[in-house]
């Protein structure tokens, strides 16, 4: 049985009226986002060097970007908005847990890294 898929993207937000609109479309808000991050890392605003949570505001926002990137991959081109609530949920809520556990070890094992090398125990020159 053949399932017509939603021609709008943001929530609704832009419609299209054809498959190939809607893919260029997506094309370029992913293509926005991509240049956001790549002039932010370009530019390094000196606003965004201040430390949140043990990280920088800018690294910050290169994950939440990064993440928003992937959600919207697979909520469109996954299909994962025509699946059924406990479907999305069991996928989405999955992933979310393990992006921020793994984010978790990363800036442990940083931080740990961190202490190591500012302690004198290893030579920083390699």
């Amino acid at each position: 049985m053949a399932h017509a898929h939603k021609l709008e993207i943001l929530r609704g937000l832009i419609k299209f009226k054809s498959n190939t609109q809607k893919i260029w479309g997506v094309l370029i808000l992913l293509s926005i986002i991509t240049s956001v991050e790549v002039v932010l890392g370009i530019i390094k605003p000196e606003v965004l060097m201040g430390h949140v949570l043990g990280m920088k505001i800018l690294n910050w926002i290169f994950i939440i970007l990064t993440i928003a990137k992937a959600y919207y991959i697979t909520w469109d081109f996954m299909h994962m908005r025509d699946e059924t609530a406990s479907l999305r949920r069991m996928v989405v809520w999955t992933a979310i847990f393990l992006i921020l556990y793994l984010v978790f070890i990363l800036l442990q094992e940083g931080g740990y890294i961190q202490d190591v090398y500012s302690s004198g125990f290893i030579k920083t020159d390699f």
